[in-house]
């Protein structure tokens, strides 16, 4: 499929503004520059509640923002974890998403602000983002979310610590979530790469280059990429995981290691629907503002969160028979 038109354009008007490439420029400058983003995800939607709050871990406190949607509840909770490359990006940057999520999907969104690299090294996003998850379920009634609807969430790294989260709920005998909502996730190192990064390798925003940059802030060494909770798609099994959603996007170089995680939890037997939206973009999700394709994948996304919230209200229904 070619590109996309208003991918297209919004490319080239990139191009115009004469940004450098992430991985051409010092940390403090690309945190700047992302900023700008959040635009792209449109006017933000007015939710029932936002609240700030910082939550309990083992390795201090976790700031979350917490989107509640209209209505009575116990609702059904998405912790939901930002794209960024575990450098960049914050809660403020994906606020739109959120907002977008909760309402569509009618459930509460806890949107984590996880620490960072380089400053904080793998495993520090991953154990923030697991911890984040637990105190949800295990703590839900003080948000008036319900304990046993609860799925994890993220787009690009986001989507690599959802699926870590889930890999550590099971090896970790923690609470596991319902559902994962796994957007473009990143799910293996960049070496030795895919044909996407081969042939999304420039050009498409997210570029190898980027990755590569990415990739050496948060790894400590190469040797960290074998470790399941840094590239999921290594992990020796994935069964016992929770059903999932895997978006894609045709020009990304993370096209592929992403429908490669989907074929092998279907292979492990876990219920995985991979949607690949082609003449898309990396990053298309957020950018629902000016990407019609980007409306569409929120719209879907949602959709999936309401049938597995669901599914699990059925299942606890006949349980308590």
């Amino acid at each position: 499929m070619p590109l996309d038109p208003q991918a297209r354009a919004l490319l080239e008007q990139m191009a115009e503004t004469g940004m450098p490439p992430l991985s051409g420029q010092d940390i403090a400058s690309a945190r700047e520059s992302v900023l700008a983003f959040a635009q792209l995800g449109g006017d933000p939607e007015s939710v029932s509640r936002v609240e700030d709050r910082r939550i309990p871990s083992p390795d201090g406190t976790i700031p979350v923002r917490i989107y509640t949607p209209a209505g009575s509840g116990p609702f059904p909770v998405l912790v939901y974890f930002h794209g960024g490359g575990w450098v960049l990006c914050n809660i403020d940057t994906h606020d739109p998403v959120c907002r977008s999520l909760a309402n569509a999907a009618e459930c509460i969104v806890v949107s984590v602000d996880y620490r960072l690299a380089p400053e904080h090294k793998f495993p520090a996003a991953a154990d923030d983002c697991y911890a984040a998850t637990q105190w949800v379920m295990n703590s839900a009634s003080l948000i008036n979310g319900d304990a046993d609807r609860v799925a994890v969430g993220g787009d690009s790294a986001g989507g690599n610590l959802a699926a870590v989260v889930a890999l550590m709920a099971r090896d970790r005998g923690g609470r596991a979530p319902v559902f994962q909502l796994l957007i473009y996730p990143a799910t293996d190192y960049y070496l030795p790469g895919t044909s996407s990064y081969q042939h999304n390798a420039d050009g498409y925003f997210l570029t190898k280059d980027d990755m590569k940059w990415f990739w050496n802030h948060y790894l400590s060494k190469e040797a960290d990429a074998a470790n399941p909770c840094a590239c999921p798609l290594r992990a020796a099994s994935l069964t016992g995981l929770p059903s999932a959603l895997v978006i894609t996007a045709e020009f990304d170089p993370l096209r592929d290691e992403g429908e490669m995680y989907a074929a092998r939890l279907r292979e492990s037997g876990v219920s995985a629907r991979l949607v690949r939206y082609d003449g898309m973009i990396h990053g298309f999700f957020s950018m629902a503002g000016v990407l019609e394709q980007g409306k569409d994948a929120l719209g879907l996304a949602a959709g999936e969160l309401r049938s597995a919230f669901a599914s699990a209200d059925k299942a606890k229904e006949i349980l308590s028979r």
